[in-house]
């Protein structure tokens, strides 16, 4: 009886042993998808910004300035990895961009700094990031009641046009962010530019106006705290419907249009460049298949020309 009981227990054990060995592994967990953000950051439309001083090294205004400008990329920063970003890439696209000191950044972001840069403003975008954030931006040149209103440079842009559009430095941006599939979904500057943000790029972009111009250095700020609180909360909401969010894309093939400020400037373009149109006397244009080559050739057309 003994001999019958072990024998029992032993085929029971192995059966029980036998079930575990061929019993399926448990499921590893899935892994959260990666959410890289990436920031491009300007200065005019920074909170508290109103004047060029305030934008320009080497004036008593610049530090404050550029330390609002670390202050207002750090509530997105907040924001983004609140709403679960993974990784934030900011890109300082004003002037030298060299403006944010990097002891001011967040220390979960990567910064890039420093000019030129084959993609300028865009500098560092590509197929892995899930969305683009635009903060501190400024209206188009030409723009009634906006805070130091220009396209790319004051000095020399009149205005440019792609596809007969005319662009602020917003939608010029958002169609590179584009080209890598990535949407942009978040605008801050003042109101002047978010409004321009919905004409170009439509209402579901996030918009976040953080002053009120009147006239092009002067404005209605809204409290910095409450401001970078705004920002903070409008990357939360923007990240929270990015999958409903189309990258912005312009169709093929593209027409560029450089309007300067002088014919002086479209005859150095013309002179320098072949292949140019000439559509009137302050105006160049050219097509393009593929929309980097076309916006780095016009870049290089802005940088030639000659400062009126």
């Amino acid at each position: 009886m003994k001999n019958t009981r072990s024998a029992t227990l032993v085929l029971a054990v192995c059966i029980i042993l036998a079930i575990g060995l061929i019993a399926p592994a448990p499921a590893p967990a899935q892994q959260k998808p990666k959410l890289k953000v990436f920031i491009s950051v300007d200065m005019e439309g920074i909170s508290g910004i109103v004047h060029g001083d305030q934008v320009s090294s080497g004036t008593s205004e610049y530090a404050a300035g550029r330390k609002w400008m670390a202050q207002d990329v750090n509530a997105a920063v907040e924001g983004a990895l609140e709403a679960g970003a993974t990784e934030v890439v900011v890109n300082d696209s004003h002037g030298s961009m060299r403006n944010i000191d990097p002891d001011d950044l967040h220390p979960r972001a990567v910064l890039i700094s420093g000019s030129p840069k084959p993609l300028s403003m865009m500098q560092g975008i590509d197929p892995s990031f899930a969305a683009c954030l635009f903060i501190g931006y400024h209206a188009k040149a030409g723009t009634e009641d906006a805070i130091l209103d220009h396209t790319i440079s004051g000095s020399v842009v009149r205005a440019i046009r792609v596809n007969g559009v005319e662009m602020p430095e917003l939608g010029l941006n958002a169609a590179i962010a584009g080209y890598y599939g990535v949407p942009v979904v978040l605008v801050s500057g003042d109101t002047a530019v978010c409004r321009q943000t919905a004409e170009v790029l439509g209402q579901d972009v996030v918009t976040v106006a953080v002053k009120e111009a009147y006239g092009r250095v002067a404005a209605k700020l809204v409290p910095m705290d409450e401001a970078r609180r705004l920002i903070k909360a409008g990357t939360k909401e923007a990240l929270g419907k990015v999958a409903r969010l189309k990258p912005y894309k312009p169709a093929m093939p593209y027409r560029f249009e450089l309007g300067y400020h002088i014919s002086a400037q479209a005859d150095m373009a013309e002179m320098l460049v072949p292949g140019l149109e000439r559509p009137d006397a302050r105006t160049v244009a050219f097509a393009a298949d593929d929309y980097i080559d076309g916006f780095r050739k016009l870049r290089a057309l802005i940088s030639l020309a000659p400062a009126r």
